[in-house]
């Protein structure tokens, strides 16, 4: 039998007594080697389970993002569709473009006013729904649950047009109303003063069901003793709800606003459907100038700048909202 030297003698003691000095039992090598194949194959269906999906984002997201970023940065227009990859370099020449227009200016200010106003009516009324139909309704809850959800799962664009009609001045269901009643009723969507809160209004009641599901999710996670014991403590409902309720809704508190701000951001449906923007620009919102240079006037480049300045805006307030909350969630 050969003797082992060297290297060889040391690797096979390794293998009879393991790198911690203890014997191995017979197979441990085998087995080890079993387990980490039958991982990679675990791994591998993963992957290929995974494949559908991967391939339709990268087609359908992954490429239109990139492509848009590309497009951002040249004078890509109607001329170019054929052949898009001739388009112009202009580098930043959209972008510092962007600032200096006035309408860009006055969809920013308008994106601005929706969410300001928008995002608190919409937190503070699903709040209060939620508080509501959790502990104030008993009979007929299943109801109002699903009539206050009912909006959310119906057609944008039927809704805009049915409170186009509810708001019109002359053949309204508003104006009848108050004609009705004595009195009369402004231009709702055709008053630069009316027009922008009667879009908030409509998307106020449209999504109030999204934050009060999520709202009734957290309030019935909240555990029955602590509302027990605060109130054997003397808390009354006010207090209860300001110091028990609110602090361990915050993470659903912080969930809420961040995907309600972002929807906001991205307002389009509501102004495209009711106003077209108008009256004088009074309703334009970020979402749709782009949809119009990008569509109506085929500024594709300039469009794509457009995309990504209200990408960069989603990003950083989305990000100054987590900073904000989520140090009060820990």
């Amino acid at each position: 039998m050969p003797l082992l030297t060297g290297s060889a003698a040391h690797d096979a003691a390794v293998t009879k007594t393991g790198r911690g000095g203890r014997a191995q039992p017979p197979g441990a090598g085998r087995r080890f080697g079993g387990r980490r194949r039958s991982l990679g194959r675990r791994n591998l269906h993963g992957w290929l389970f995974s494949t559908p999906f991967l391939v339709l984002f990268g087609v359908f997201m992954l490429f239109p993002i990139v492509a848009t970023l590309w497009m951002s940065f040249t004078d890509f227009g109607v001329r170019d569709v054929r052949k898009p990859l001739e388009a112009e370099f202009v580098g930043l020449d959209n972008y510092t473009q962007l600032f200096g227009d006035d309408t860009f200016r006055t969809a920013l200010f308008n994106t601005a006013y929706f969410v300001v106003v928008g995002v608190p009516l919409t937190i503070v009324l699903g709040l209060l729904v939620a508080l509501l139909l959790n502990n104030g309704i008993d009979r007929a809850r299943t109801f109002f649950r699903v009539g206050f959800y009912a909006p959310v799962v119906t057609s944008i664009v039927a809704v805009a047009v049915v409170w186009r009609f509810v708001l019109d001045p002359s053949d309204g269901l508003v104006s009848g109303v108050a004609a009705e009643l004595g009195t009369t009723t402004p231009d709702f969507l055709g008053s630069q003063t009316w027009a922008m809160p009667s879009l908030i209004l409509l998307a106020v009641w449209r999504n109030l069901g999204t934050v009060m599901v999520l709202f009734i999710a957290g309030l019935q996670a909240i555990p029955a003793e602590v509302r027990e014991a605060a109130r054997l403590d003397g808390a009354g409902p006010w207090h209860e709800l300001r110091r028990i309720t609110v602090p361990l809704l915050r993470p659903t508190l912080l969930y809420a606003t961040v995907i309600t701000t972002i929807g906001y951001l991205n307002v389009f449906e509501e102004p495209f459907v009711m106003t077209q923007g108008g009256p004088d620009n009074g309703t334009l919102t970020v979402s749709l100038d782009m949809y119009r240079e990008g569509f109506n006037f085929f500024h594709m480049g300039y469009a794509s700048a457009m995309a990504y300045v209200l990408f960069v805006v989603i990003m950083a307030i989305t990000v100054l909202q987590l900073r904000l909350l989520k140090d009060n969630t820990r």
